[in-house]
């Protein structure tokens, strides 16, 4: 796989689809045919942007098939997300985050509209009227700040214009998939505008029961969505209100058993790592057993933003961010325990986040210029996750639950942060920012058994604690940012900056000795620390030959230290999860992109990309004694080299309209999934996918059909494994194909 890799470095001159795709922002160009983003918390050009990230059009979106936050690991680099459970985990040059727990944090930001969005859960709606996708990669501690170690994904939703426009957008495919976009804008006059969107998707699990069952699968995902927007130009105030409500029902069952994928002679053994098993789709997707309990959810989740501008003077220029969400989630789900026992649990649970920034930007047209701020983010839970029969009776004798309720769950975060510019002369910019960030974090929960009657052994009455699960603690952290950025007359940008990403601490399950019932642990059992993240980088983003070949490139270094890992323990036969801080690691990679026109309307696009994500010092251990030296070993969801390769060939009718064509392969070396229960490393094979889209596209684009395959190989990936109590496996999706088609009045 190397080898084709390499090969294909040297054929494609280090093309990358993305650039491709960050050229198609019809709404939000400049004359040159750039796209405008907000990376940097204001409006400039993609190639004026000196930081290492990837934009992508409403049009690029739609052409590439990228409906969710899952898609888009096909169209950026180093980027994976995949789904852990029933939520997203976010995968940036090898920086992650297993924990999605009400008591975790990402590594990698998800934001909507510059909205810090809190809950992995909350991360997994479709993406519709959408103006664009930012994906910045690297610590972004300054300006964004929480939670940025791996990098950020932030998605711009459509604004509310003065002028009536409509747009219907429908696609259909296999598994019985759907996906419906209705858009409506209103013009108001002087400036403002209402606007109203909603989507539908659904699909059928990709995972096949065999006959008979009692519970049917059934749609995986059943979302329905809406949006409502106000806003525009009023004067010289710039300002939009959201309102956004969002019901996502469907299975939960997204798992199959570890042995469809790994040697069942190989599994569950400490510290040597499974063998893969070269098998065919139908085999991997095999659930092997049907369901004896229901999986299904009925989760919602609303919220309300505003984004307000105002000019103070001619060089000052203030802004406010705000949101309140909230999240009710209810689900009855089948774990299966032991690699048999079929076990049902029910989860319950609110969630709600408030969040406030104001940041003040001066200098404009100034040598001199920046901006300061403050943030402001407050989470509050409650929640409970009942493990039913026959799991509760193997802990205590005739007990009819295993539950966790926990809450108040808090955290609340406060920022201070500037960065500022400085034009040494008209090509040559200095930059230097620092945050200053204050986390709080609490819980009051517990861990209980519940029995049929008061005449339990256990306690004697029908709920018994087990133990308490109480925490507090406090963390503190200034990040910072040196970065240099030159216009090369001629050529374009070239930029170099040093970094720092910080994410706050936690705590386990539990409490220290003394504080209650059960309680047994010391601060350092309970607690673990903060992780960090210095980044060094380095790129360009230059157009050769007078503007016909666009070529980009960075390289980085990372030093990772106190790494929040995820080991998956059994307790009184339950499973549990404990957060521990690994010792160090480095990632240092190569990203490259270009695009060229080698013939008349046609567009040649790719890249090659390499990263080498390791631990420098980890010496993880097992409550048995045992132990692995993982020095040397590769961080998870990091492949050493992927590489993508896209043609389209556009095709002017006499009519005006045109058929355009695409084809767009990804390749991937091997990547590995750490398991610390069992210190063992999952190893996912080399592959490629190969997608194909076919389009007419009528005059002036009012109206489109285009036919599409995804994954054409059918490459089964693996998105994460597990060992243990629960020996499971999520794979992506397969192969997939279907028609889209829209309108625009």
């Amino acid at each position: 796989m190397k080898y084709t890799l390499m090969g294909s470095a040297a054929v494609a001159l280090a093309l990358s689809a993305t650039t491709a795709f960050a050229q198609e922002a019809a709404p939000a160009q400049a004359s040159t045919g750039d796209i405008v983003v907000t990376a940097t918390r204001q409006s400039t050009l993609l190639s004026k942007t000196p930081i290492a990230m990837t934009a992508i059009s409403a049009e690029g979106l739609r052409n590439s098939g990228v409906q969710d936050a899952r898609s888009l690991a096909a169209v950026v680099p180093n980027l994976a997300i995949t789904e852990n459970g029933d939520a997203v985990r976010i995968s940036i040059r090898g920086v992650t985050s297993t924990d999605g727990t009400e008591k975790g944090d990402p590594s990698a930001a998800f934001l909507m509209d510059g909205i810090y969005i809190a809950r992995p859960a909350d991360q997994q709606g479709s993406f519709y009227d959408v103006e664009r996708v930012e994906v910045l990669r690297g610590p972004q501690g300054t300006l964004y700040g929480r939670n940025t170690t791996a990098g950020l994904v932030n998605i711009i939703t459509a604004r509310p214009k003065d002028k009536f426009e409509a747009q219907v957008d429908g696609k259909f495919g296999n598994y019985n998939a759907a996906n419906l976009t209705g858009m409506i804008n209103y013009g108001l006059g002087n400036g403002l505008g209402i606007r109203l969107a909603a989507n539908w998707d659904t699909m059928e699990s990709t995972i096949n029961q065999r006959a008979g069952a009692k519970y049917a699968l059934g749609a995986y995902r059943n979302v329905l969505s809406t949006r409502l927007s106000f806003g525009g130009d009023l004067g010289k105030l710039k300002f939009v209100i959201r309102g956004d409500y969002a019901q996502q029902k469907g299975s939960l069952l997204n798992q199959v058993s570890l042995s469809n994928f790994y040697s069942a002679a190989t599994i569950n053994t400490i510290g040597v790592d499974p063998t893969f098993l070269n098998r065919s789709a139908a085999a991997y997707a095999d659930l092997g057993y049907n369901l004896a309990n229901p999986s299904a959810k009925d989760n919602k989740n609303y919220g309300i933003m505003g984004e307000a501008s105002y000019p103070l003077t001619d060089t000052i220029d203030v802004t406010y961010v705000g949101s309140y969400r909230k999240t009710d989630r209810s689900d009855v789900r089948e774990l299966l325990l032991f690699g048999s026992m079929q076990n049902p649990a029910v989860f319950t649970g609110n969630f709600k986040q408030i969040s406030q920034e104001l940041r003040l930007s001066f200098g404009r047209g100034k040598p001199l210029h920046g901006q300061v701020g403050g943030y402001y983010f407050n989470e509050k839970s409650s929640l409970e996750y009942n493990l039913g029969n026959p799991l509760a009776s193997l802990i205590s004798a005739n007990a009819i639950g295993y539950s966790f309720p926990q809450g108040p769950v808090k955290a609340t975060s406060k920022a201070a942060f500037a960065q500022v510019t400085y034009d040494v002369t008209p090509e040559l910019h200095l930059t230097g920012g620092i945050r200053f960030t204050h986390d709080d974090k609490s819980r009051n929960g517990k861990t209980v058994l519940y029995f049929p009657t008061a005449a339990s052994a256990y306690c004697g009455s029908t709920t018994c604690v087990m133990n308490l699960n109480v925490a507090a603690r406090s963390f503190e952290k200034t990040t910072w940012k040196l970065g240099l950025d030159y216009d090369v007359p001629g050529l374009g940008l070239a930029y170099a900056s040093v970094s720092t990403g910080y994410k706050a601490g936690g705590f386990n399950d539990g409490c220290i000795t003394g504080q209650g019932t059960g309680c047994g642990l010391n601060a350092s059992q309970l607690y673990y620390n903060p992780e960090t993240l210095t980044a060094y980088e380095g790129g360009i983003k230059f157009k050769l030959l007078g503007g016909k070949v666009k070529f980009n490139a960075s390289v980085f270094h990372y030093d990772y230290s106190n790494m929040q890992l995820s080991q998956a323990l059994t307790v009184n036969n339950a499973p549990q999860t404990l957060i521990q801080n690994a010792g160090t690691a480095k990632v240092d990679g190569i990203e490259t992109d270009a695009s060229l026109s080698p013939w008349k309307n046609a567009q040649l696009s790719g890249g090659v990309n390499y990263t080498n994500a390791r631990y420098s010092k980890f010496f993880p251990s097992l409550s048995t004694g045992q132990s692995r030296n993982f020095a040397g070993m590769p961080l998870d969801q990091a492949p050493k080299w992927t590489g993508t390769v896209s043609l389209t060939q556009n095709v002017p009718l006499a009519s005006g309209a045109h058929i355009e064509a695409n084809v767009m392969s990804k390749i991937s070396s091997a990547y590995y999934m750490q398991d610390l229960s069992y210190l063992i490393l999952f190893r996912q094979p080399g592959y490629t996918k190969t997608d194909f889209t076919l389009s007419y596209k009528a005059e002036e684009n009012r109206w489109y059909v285009q036919g599409f395959v995804k994954n054409i190989e059918n490459a089964i990936t693996v998105a994460s494994a597990a060992s243990g109590i629960a020996a499971t496996v999520t794979f992506q999706e397969p192969r997939t194909y279907g028609v889209r088609t829209g309108i625009k009045f």
